[in-house]
This record gives C-alpha cells, sequence and structure tokens, in this order.
C-alpha cells in the first residue's frame, strides 16, 4: 500500500522560509518522479513543482521560481520542498504526489499522479 505522509506546514510570516518533507513508503521511491501541489479555498488545485526519479531534473510554477526548491533523498524516501520568502498568497494545503510508472519523467498535470498526501498546511500572514 503506497503511504504518503506530508509535514512541516506551519503559519508563517511574509518573507519567512519553510520546509516541507514528504514520507514514502510502499512504492520504489527511488524510480518514480514525484510533484508537490497547492490548493487555496476557493481554488483549483494548482502545480507547484516537480523532481525526476533521480532528482537531476526540475521543474517550477512560475510563482514560485526561485524561491522554492525541490529535491529528494531516495535514500530516506523523502522528497522536500524549500520554501522561501514566503507570500500570503502561498497560503495553501500543499501536497505531494507520486507517479505510478517508473522512470517516467515528471510532470506538471495532476493527473499523470497517481498517489497523493494528505496534505499538510501552509498559512503566511502579511
Amino acid at each position: 500500500q503506497v503511504r504518503l505522509v506530508e509535514s512541516g506546514g506551519e503559519l508563517v510570516q511574509a518573507g519567512g522560509s519553510l520546509r516541507l518533507s514528504c514520507a514514502a513508503s510502499g512504492l520504489s521511491f527511488s524510480s518514480v518522479a514525484m510533484g508537490w501541489f497547492r490548493q487555496a479555498p476557493g481554488k483549483e488545485r494548482e502545480f507547484v513543482a516537480a523532481v525526476t526519479w533521480g532528482g537531476t531534473g526540475t521543474t517550477y510554477a512560475d510563482s514560485v521560481k526561485g524561491r522554492f526548491t525541490i529535491s529528494r533523498d531516495n535514500a530516506k524516501n523523502t522528497l522536500y520542498l524549500q520554501m522561501n520568502s514566503l507570500k500570503p498568497e502561498d497560503s495553501a494545503m500543499y501536497y505531494c504526489a507520486a507517479r505510478g510508472r517508473t522512470y517516467y519523467s515528471h510532470s506538471r498535470e495532476a493527473g499523470n499522479y497517481d498517489y497523493w498526501g494528505q496534505g499538510t498546511q501552509v498559512t503566511v500572514s502579511s
């Protein structure tokens, strides 16, 4: 059974930093691309960042490029999202996601991810 568990979300002031983690189990973590998505109240889920299975390729939403960094530790089966220079508009529930097929590249499309965590809440105060 695949399990993705996010952590690290909390209330932070604008300009601050947070690091989200996503602990994965039940899948061949080092062989699948991973992504972060977010959803604010009343809005659709949106892509944030994604990383290839080996960790060498990344892609970001324009809104977070230069401020957020996605990374992974395949030895620990853990995905990370370092978020710097946070803005109130970054407030949302953040979800990690895993592609179901091994050795497929990363994707910006939520429909290409087969497994999802329960989310961790990030709130940025102005």
